[in-house]
């Protein structure tokens, strides 16, 4: 019993000193040990927005009697990423923008238009992700810009004019997918 008790034991300390053996060194005039250092970057993305809010311009009477499309600079973007990389847009609403007022007001997210160039093909901003811009290589700060269009309805008595504040919040995704 005594004897298989010095055997374990010695075992255990031919194991610990095995492993403490991996990281010595001896030799007569020059030992070398090697560690070697690792790190995995993932994909990295930095999205910067010159501002949170855009004052859209309010439609006139004139405006309303005949129908105008309004135009607005939106915010400008500074994208940085480490790989190829996409950014969204899409409105943060299902159906309609924000009314504060007493009169009723709905006006469809619809009737917001972005795009990537102020004479640039708008479309008409939904609740899904749609690509605004993206980039098929690695940035460090690529600019670019929003451009907003309102429409306004050529009719005063529409729900879509009514008093009041409209506001529709704007989500901007960028992505290393």
């Amino acid at each position: 019993m005594k004897a298989t008790r010095i055997l374990l034991a010695a075992m255990v300390l031919g194991t610990v000193g095995a492993s403490q053996a991996d990281a010595q060194c001896s030799g007569i005039a020059t030992c070398n040990t090697t560690n070697t250092a690792s790190v995995s970057v993932g994909a990295l993305v930095k999205l910067g927005m010159s501002g949170t809010t855009t004052s859209l311009t309010a439609p006139t009477a004139a405006n309303l009697d005949v129908g105008a499309v309004l135009a607005n600079d939106g915010p400008t973007f500074t994208i940085k990423a480490n790989r190829s990389w996409t950014l969204k847009i899409k409105s943060q609403n299902a159906t309609d923008w924000t009314y504060a007022g007493s009169n009723s007001g709905v006006k469809p997210i619809s009737h917001l238009a972005w795009s990537t160039a102020v004479g640039g093909t708008f479309a008409a901003i939904t609740n899904s992700d749609a690509t605004f811009l993206n980039g098929a290589s690695s940035t460090n700060g690529t600019s670019a810009q929003a451009f907003f269009r309102t429409t306004w309805l050529a009719d005063f008595a529409d729900v879509s004019n009514r008093e009041g504040d409209y506001s529709l919040p704007i989500v901007f995704t960028l992505t290393a997918p």
